[in-house]
């Protein structure tokens, strides 16, 4: 495994772009260790290699932002469970990685959706219920339907979440609802509906939030 391993950060020297890093750490975004490598260029090299959940996991110890997204790629899904994906995610600290965590291997699983739900609930780290509205993205853009419990408390908390302003989440929420919505007619009544209170909020975030929400499901109608 180590030899695999030695050959991958090779791969990842050769492939290195220090102008990407740079613009990452401008935007925010500062992994302990970052080559700077396109998601593209990832795949690619990910494609080069078996997968291997024993690989994965050396790979996602390393605080290295390429490394961390080759795991999830990496990882077979019909290996992975539930257990360890409530581990890994508890570790993400960028929105990026939860992201490629979501899209590369959780909405892949057959726990995805009772995942999301428990994550929504979780505020042990404001990346758990980010990573939860992510999730929950990937899976409306598959246009997989959510049970009504789910969808409830799914709409629940996307509320408290823009309501309380938290930005990071308040961001991941917006966009899961969006997508939520595009699914189907009823569903983006359902959203207009629990935000209603924010369609004449004394606050300008709230009806913008509001006014968005509306124009994204009259545009696709």
């Amino acid at each position: 495994m180590q030899e695999t391993i030695r050959q991958i950060r090779t791969r990842l020297r050769l492939a290195m772009d220090g102008a990407v890093a740079a613009s990452m750490r401008q935007k925010g975004v500062d992994y302990k260790l970052n080559f700077g490598v396109t998601l593209p260029r990832l795949k690619e090299i990910a494609a080069d290699f078996d997968k291997n959940a024993a690989l994965a996991e050396e790979l996602w110890r390393q605080n290295v932002r390429e490394l961390k997204i080759l795991a999830t790629l990496l990882y077979p899904a019909s290996e992975f469970d539930a257990t360890k994906a409530n581990e890994w995610v508890r570790e993400i600290r960028h929105i990026e990685i939860a992201e490629q965590f979501c899209a590369n291997l959780m909405q892949e699983t057959p726990f995805a959706e009772t995942s999301a739900a428990a994550w929504l609930r979780d505020q042990g780290s404001e990346y758990v219920p980010a990573t939860g509205f992510i999730l929950y993205t990937r899976l409306f853009i598959k246009h997989m339907p959510i049970t009504p419990v789910h969808a409830t408390e799914f709409l629940h908390t996307a509320f408290e979440v823009l309501e309380s302003g938290n930005f990071r989440t308040g961001q991941t929420a917006l966009i899961a609802l969006k997508h939520y919505g595009r699914m189907a007619p009823e569903q983006a009544e359902q959203v207009l509906s629990a935000f209603e209170p924010f369609k004449t909020s004394g606050s300008a975030r709230e009806r913008e939030i509001y006014d968005d929400l509306q124009f994204e499901f009259e545009y696709y109608r």
